[in-house]
């Protein structure tokens, strides 16, 4: 069975969310073929339509802020904090009576200011999506990322903490959230031709479940891997001046998607020298989504959001997947303390 076009999906993809719903603890996980399907599906569940208004990023993948233009709706882009993660009192300023929902991003793999950001959105009766695209296994003063919200999406792109190559899955407490979901994933039948609600094709293949279903069983493994990596890295890094490391407050656990330093100068010859020298750094993100073609285009460059362009100068991520061999990360850490000698 390589696909299931049943309104509960086939048994993989049942595995699959059963295993998501154990981990993070809520009552409904509903299985998509990506990530950004994951967040139209809830915005369309939402029935955010034309004239309304969801505050984004700007310092996060395009998918983010594209599902909010799928829908007809405007994303209105606020700065973030140190963290990369978005300001809440910037969030604050930002609501306006057209104002549908929040979508705080979880950035590299660390939890944004949920407290916060809840605690306003729910003064506004605004809704709040969690974009967690980056972060399953990670946990805000204990609680799982994707539970912290009314529906937490999540990715399971390749390169990603767990994949299925392509794939995502949405979290949520809410019965009726639930049932829309299932519906939008799958044209909105039930049983085949009597379609109740608008979707689309959003349904996760059962190949790609299994896969992502063993995934999960090995999600422990690549955590503590990945923490094991980043751990070496801020340690062999903790002298070189000129390149710190933001994300490390104590109250979040991190799963380092990405371990993202912010340089003080130099980034574009510390990048140019790394790769030349066998070492797979890269930037997340060059360019902020306001600053993109398309953006421009609509006319949302002309806002400034300085943290964020600040940023995207400044920051470049280093290799901390499970995958490294103790001399490859090894590598990683001899390499960039020589080029930083050279450029910070």
């Amino acid at each position: 069975m390589l696909v299931n076009a049943s309104y509960e999906g086939g048994a993989q993809v049942r595995s699959f969310e059963g295993k998501v719903r154990k981990l993070i603890g809520a009552k409904h996980v509903v299985a998509v073929n990506s990530g950004t399907a994951a967040l139209h599906t809830v915005l369309m569940a939402f029935g955010v339509k034309p004239g309304d208004e969801v505050v984004v990023p700007s310092f996060t993948f395009l998918a983010t802020a594209n599902v909010v233009l799928a829908c007809g709706a405007k994303p209105v882009f606020v700065d973030i904090k140190d963290d990369y993660n978005m300001d809440p009192d910037e969030i604050r300023k930002a609501i306006t009576k057209k104002t549908k929902a929040v979508i705080p991003v979880h950035i590299y793999g660390y939890p944004a200011d949920m407290d916060e950001i809840r605690e306003i959105a729910a003064s506004k009766s605004v809704r709040v999506i969690e974009d967690a695209a980056e972060s399953l296994g990670a946990t805000y003063k204990g609680t799982q990322t994707g539970k912290l919200s009314d529906a937490g999406c999540f990715s399971l792109y390749a390169t990603k903490v767990v994949t299925s190559g392509e794939g995502g899955a949405v979290s949520t407490d809410d019965d009726e959230l639930a049932d829309l979901l299932r519906l939008v994933r799958n044209h909105g039948q039930v049983h085949g031709y009597d379609s109740r609600h608008l979707g689309f094709n959003y349904r996760l293949p059962e190949m790609s479940a299994a896969l992502a279903s063993i995934q999960m069983d090995r999600l422990g493994g690549f955590l503590r891997a990945r923490a094991k990596n980043a751990k070496y890295l801020m340690e062999s890094l903790a002298s070189v001046d000129g390149a710190s490391f933001t994300q490390d407050a104590g109250d979040r656990t991190h799963v380092f998607y990405l371990f993202t330093l912010y340089l003080k100068k130099n980034r574009k010859k510390i990048l140019k020298a790394l790769n030349a020298a066998g070492v797979g750094a890269a930037v997340y993100w060059p360019t902020p989504v306001h600053k993109t073609p398309l953006y421009v285009k609509l006319g949302y460059s002309k806002k400034t959001l300085r943290r964020t362009e600040e940023a995207t100068r400044r920051v470049i991520s280093l290799p901390v997947y499970p995958g490294l061999t103790a001399d490859e990360l090894h590598k990683v850490g001899d390499e960039f303390a020589k080029v930083a000698h050279d450029y910070l």
